[in-house]
């Protein structure tokens, strides 16, 4: 089993089609995460580097994540990109949500962030560091946020700048052409930013996904949740319904289906997908391997979603 790689934009790094997301090593008194022992951490962490996943996001608002990257895979550094974000306060006490009323971009914030990730996770750069919660153009500009960004990268703390984007701002970002990344959420159950993720790639810049299996799909008795993007539009289980999805599978799982149908966008170069648990874990690299969808099921889905044809 040999897990696909692409290039991550103007990077010019080969990162795997799956990445892992590593929220899910924050700790139960964080958004009540899951309970991980540092044994079983330290084992699941090796594993997805063994397995071929050699992207790695993290970010201070997830608890415990960084230091348990740092503690278990901070001898293997060399073999792994590794992204984590910024303008997140630098702790928040457990129970506490990560919000954007939390955040602060300016560069004093900015810079201690990437400081204080470094440390944690025991190395001397970020391969990427990503702005988080989508701040409008003009806050950043007003903080300062990405001239202190690219000081730190021509100190070599970090070495590529990126946008962790939504709606509404996402497009501003991309005409900014100043970040060498997105993380933009995406799946078959919340294609918002499906235009979006190719003016991204036109503009050089590469693209990670986040949600892209869209919590809910491994069984079929399940509802379907993604990140809310608004409170109106329908919900993920309508979409999969509307778009009779389930006529598609072919034997896939839902869960392979959407992970599937979400590394079949050329434009993507991975999908982070988080877990705690290390047997999904390698049920998500055996999906990811089996690559994209065929090519004439992929172009159904997509009609069924009234994407454009790509």
């Amino acid at each position: 089993m040999t897990l696909p790689s692409r290039v991550l934009g103007r990077t010019g790094a080969e990162v795997s089609i799956l990445g892992y997301g590593a929220m899910e090593l924050r700790g139960p008194e964080y958004m009540s995460g899951p309970t991980l022992s540092d044994e079983d951490a330290g084992r699941l962490l090796n594993e997805l580097l063994d397995l071929g996943v050699n992207l790695v996001d993290t970010s201070i608002d997830y608890g415990h994540s960084e230091e348990l990257i740092g503690r278990h895979l901070g001898s293997r550094r060399d073999e792994y990109f590794l992204a984590s974000k910024c303008g997140c306060a630098l702790s928040l006490p457990p129970g506490v949500l990560p919000m954007p009323d939390t955040h602060d971009f300016s560069a004093a914030n900015v810079r201690a962030g990437v400081e204080q990730s470094l440390t944690r996770l025991r190395t001397d750069r970020l391969d990427l560091v990503q702005v988080h919660l989508s701040p409008s153009r003009g806050e950043m500009a007003a903080a300062e946020t990405i001239e202190t960004l690219q000081s730190l990268r021509d100190e070599g703390k970090v070495r590529f700048i990126g946008m962790s984007g939504t709606l509404p701002h996402l497009p501003e970002h991309i005409e900014m052409d100043v970040f060498d990344e997105f993380q933009i959420p995406y799946s078959a159950l919340q294609p918002d930013h499906d235009a979006l993720i190719t003016r991204a790639a036109r503009a050089e810049a590469g693209v990670i996904i986040r949600g892209g299996t869209a919590r809910g799909t491994a069984s079929a008795e399940r509802n379907f949740t993604v990140e809310p993007l608004s409170s109106s539009g329908p919900s993920a289980q309508d979409r999969w319904e509307t778009a009779r999805f389930d006529e598609l599978l072919d034997g896939m799982s839902r869960h392979e289906f959407v992970l599937r149908f979400t590394i079949s966008h050329p434009d993507v170069a991975s999908t982070i997908v988080g877990t705690g648990n290390l047997e999904h874990l390698r049920d998500n690299i055996a999906i990811a391997a089996r690559g994209p969808l065929p090519t004439d099921l992929y172009a159904e889905a997509r009609s069924r979603l009234g994407l454009a044809p790509l």
